[in-house]
């Protein structure tokens, strides 16, 4: 009879226990326990720096992600993948179609300024998106509808082969480093707008290309006011080895991209089958069917649009991390700490940069995901992010700093 009594008590006990271990496991997979803070900020001791760290607070204040679910990084990042932003404006732009030496066609979307800038000149933020993405991703088209009614002219790469609606016209897509159709639009801005300055923005994989891109030459920075680079890895070799890690459930991010990036390729299978000198043929298609990691497409795929020998030369060639010092423009570097896509151990790239290079800034968040920096109060995150708003914040500083230095210079004369 006394042990019967005693049941109710147990079940009360294990339904109690039950609880605690969900509270437990929702506090630690949320990250709830963890302060919010403002970014770590690594630079050299230079007038510039401190004039752009006193006019763009946002660097030196505390990031605040959503309350319940902000601090997950696999959350910030499931939402920027699956949704992008929330509310996404639909800026109206113009198609542009540039023919290249090799036959391919580059496509950028142009987006006039809707606002006048605070310093009143003509700038034009070029733009180049993460993997696989365009100009019609939810997330391009928050920053550029905010860069526009702040008095930016945008022009927005389209990767080629990522827009679902555009043929290929040559044998060959996007890779991780080419800078071909980059350069393209960048050059047709130039000719164009002989008066513009231009602030070049890279996002993830587009990072790397920017980076890569005003390192290959010299001349590739001319008219350009600054580089910001959010969430790259820095150097694809080294990624390699982490992607196939399985903490952060990385390996688990790998092949979801993967998938992605087989439906892009598969979307063109005809054309590359199709066109006289490619260099995939059905071989290489069966490969990429069982492809379960971006490396293994890289190699079976990518790394042959451009005749690399090697997946390791590929990526030791194709990454920004042999050009990323050679930019002398001023160069801010943003990535967060808990990017499941980013292993803790690239970032010494950015770390080691800053610390030697007097036109750099690393600016790395504790929370943030990879391409997330969703901001809110709760629950409901707001229609634009801290990212957005620190990229802007950045180049109108910079744009103040030339503004300034020009006519003290005017004034000198």
């Amino acid at each position: 009879f006394n042990e019967m009594l005693l049941l109710p008590a147990m079940f009360d006990g294990v339904k109690l226990a039950a609880v605690a271990t969900i509270l437990y496991i929702i506090v630690r997979c949320l990250n709830l326990k963890s302060p919010t803070a403002p970014p770590e900020i690594i630079y050299q001791d230079t007038l510039l720096s401190h004039y752009l760290l006193k006019t763009c607070p946002m660097l030196t204040k505390e990031y605040i992600p959503p309350l319940l679910w902000g601090k997950s990084g696999h959350i910030q990042t499931v939402l920027y993948g699956k949704m992008g932003r929330v509310n996404t404006p639909t800026p109206c732009g113009v198609r542009m179609f540039l023919p290249m030496q090799d036959g391919a066609t580059a496509t950028f979307d142009l987006f006039e300024t809707i606002g006048s800038h605070t310093t009143g000149d003509d700038i034009t933020m070029v733009i180049c998106p993460g993997i696989g993405n365009h100009s019609e991703k939810n997330y391009i088209r928050t920053f550029v509808d905010y860069s526009q009614r702040q008095g930016y002219r945008c022009a927005v790469l389209n990767h080629l082969g990522a827009l679902p609606n555009v043929e290929l016209t040559s044998p060959r897509m996007f890779t991780y480093g080419c800078t071909w159709e980059f350069g393209a639009m960048v050059g047709y801005i130039k000719r164009t707008y002989p008066q513009t300055l231009l602030v070049v923005v890279g996002f993830s994989l587009g990072g790397n290309i920017v980076c890569k891109f005003l390192g290959e030459n010299q001349s590739n920075q001319d008219r350009v006011l600054c580089c910001v680079s959010v969430c790259q890895g820095y150097s694809a070799l080294r990624a390699q080895e982490t992607f196939l890690q399985w903490d952060q459930c990385r390996r688990l991010y790998n092949f979801m991209l993967a998938e992605n990036m087989k439906k892009i390729i598969l979307s063109h299978r005809d054309s590359l089958l199709a066109m006289q000198c490619s260099n995939i043929g059905d071989g290489e298609l069966n490969r990429l069917y069982a492809a379960t990691s971006l490396m293994q497409i890289d190699d079976s795929i990518m790394r042959k649009f451009h005749g690399y020998d090697s997946l390791r030369e590929y990526y030791e060639k194709e990454s920004c991390v042999h050009y990323i010092h050679k930019i002398t423009v001023p160069l801010l570097l943003l990535n967060s700490l808990d990017d499941p896509l980013v292993h803790p151990s690239l970032l010494a790239v950015a770390r080691t940069l800053a610390e030697k290079m007097p036109n750099v800034i690393f600016a790395l968040t504790q929370h943030g995901g990879h391409m997330g920096f969703f901001e809110g109060a709760v629950l409901f995150p707001q229609p634009l992010t801290w990212m957005d708003k620190v990229i802007v914040e950045y180049t109108n500083a910079v744009c103040r700093w030339e503004k300034k230095c020009l006519l003290i210079s005017d004034t000198g004369q």
